[in-house]
């Protein structure tokens, strides 16, 4: 593993209050919905929201587990809100949006984990015919391949679950969750709906070694993923996971190398990377429509 400064070797992003911002959390805020954007503090989020870019986060504002580089707090959430589907849907039109990401909390209160709501969410938005394409990021699930089969069901058109980092760490920084099982949710996606392209994703800077990123990169091919995420991680709060070192920008670089030769339809690895970022730009480059005849979409073959 190599020599990881105290400081990052790249430049600190900074929040920029545009009018753009100001406008994108004016329409959001019409709407009652949330970004993730906004509730996990990402860097990226003055970029984005100047791109007319949003990441919706369904389903709660409180999370059902505790994670260690996240910055949604945990506790016992509401119950789904029914109106939530068609509000993030006009938001969307109003916004003008031509990919629409919907992430979640996890809810394991809930006997499907929330799936039939996200389903919701996604048919709402894709119903709404303002030639959007969609993306999810999701739990788990708990495994519960009903649920899967209710997420993969819906018109969506990319599916996204993160394993975060290598399988040595995944106890300190997700401890409700399991490497193994984040495989089989995303080969059982993909095995589902072989027109979905199926995405991954996972951080820097938590102590993982070169060997184990590989190691998880080839993982991650074996189980079917078409695309994969690769960021640093940055401590959102003092209470959340210590950053252990900032990779270089040549490490990100070797991963993505390592990406195209393992086969990756597309793999995105640099500091300010998030699953989320870009997405619009990577449907685009994917050759991902909001056509309901997604037949000519090529996501990598299977390995």
């Amino acid at each position: 593993m190599p020599v990881l400064q105290a400081r990052p070797p790249w430049p600190r992003k900074k929040l920029v209050h545009s009018e753009e911002l100001r406008e994108m959390k004016s329409v959001l805020r019409r709407h009652s919905v949330r970004s993730v954007c906004e509730d996990a503090k990402c860097p990226n989020m003055s970029e984005c929201f100047g791109r007319r870019e949003a990441t919706f986060i369904v389903l709660g504002d409180v999370c059902t587990r505790r994670c260690g580089f996240c910055a949604i707090p945990t506790g016992k959430p509401n119950a789904p809100d029914p109106s939530e589907p068609s509000r993030v849907a006009a938001a969307a039109r109003e916004l003008g949006l031509r990919h629409v990401v919907i992430t979640t909390v996890a809810r394991d209160d809930l006997r499907d984990g929330g799936a039939a709501h996200i389903a919701a969410c996604v048919n709402a938005v894709r119903g709404e015919d303002i030639g959007a394409t969609v993306e999810v990021l999701t739990s788990d699930f708990r495994g519960d391949r009903d649920a899967l089969a209710v997420v993969a069901g819906s018109d969506v058109q990319i599916f996204n679950h993160n394993v975060e980092t290598v399988p040595r760490l995944q106890r300190s920084v997700r401890p409700q969750a399991r490497f193994d099982r984040s495989l089989d949710v995303l080969h059982h996606v993909k095995s589902l709906r072989s027109d979905v392209v199926v995405k991954s994703g996972l951080m820097l800077g938590l102590g993982e070694s070169d060997e184990e990123v590989q190691d998880t990169l080839r993982a991650l091919r074996e189980a079917r993923v078409d695309v994969v995420t690769i960021g640093q991680y940055l401590q959102p709060l003092g209470k959340n996971a210590d950053v252990v070192g900032y990779s270089s920008l040549e490490r990100f670089d070797q991963f993505a190398e390592l990406g195209a030769q393992l086969g990756f339809a597309l793999t995105l690895s640099a500091p300010y990377v998030r699953s989320s970022f870009g997405a619009a730009e990577a449907a685009r480059v994917l050759g991902i429509t909001s056509a309901t005849d997604r037949t000519h979409i090529s996501p990598a073959a299977a390995p």
